[in-house]
């Protein structure tokens, strides 16, 4: 590690802290999806959050920033299936926007993946639109590479 980027992380850790979410947290973590998204989140993906956040299995963090939330992660660990063993996924990650390059992702992933790390969690997933640009460069940034599965969708009329 460069003393840069051990400065840098040094910096991030004092003025940024990473919780375990609440309930309390949806309003902001709402906010911050939408700003993402420049337009109103749907009612479904508020309760998708929710639901999350009531599984037992589901895991999720906030970064605050002088006391704001300003990124959110929530995981899950999943059962075996499709010839996997049991794994971690990331369902959703998002920061705002003008938090975003900051190492803020990162530190929520790192903390996510010490969470599995600890479940006895050794392979960790997820899933990425693959004209998401962004997010594709972050999950690279991060350690994450092409799996072995490929995504396959039907739509039903």
């Amino acid at each position: 590690m460069s003393r840069l980027s051990a400065l840098t992380d040094r910096v991030l850790t004092k003025e940024i802290k990473i919780r375990k979410i609440g309930v309390e947290d949806i309003p902001e973590i709402v906010s911050i999806q939408e700003s993402i998204l420049q337009k109103k989140v749907s009612k479904k993906w508020v309760q998708m959050v929710k639901n999350h956040l009531k599984k037992e299995e589901s895991i999720g963090f906030v970064a605050l920033k002088n006391g704001q939330v300003v990124g959110f992660i929530i995981g899950q660990i999943k059962g075996e299936g499709f010839g996997l063993e049991q794994s971690g996924w990331i369902e959703v990650v998002g920061v705002h926007p003008r938090q975003m390059g900051t190492g803020i992702g990162r530190a929520l992933a790192e903390k996510l993946f010490q969470f599995f790390k600890k479940e006895g969690i050794r392979d960790i997933h997820t899933a990425v639109r693959w004209d998401a640009g962004d997010m594709l460069s972050f999950f690279k940034a991060i350690g994450f590479d092409r799996s072995v599965f490929i995504n396959l969708s039907k739509h039903l009329d």
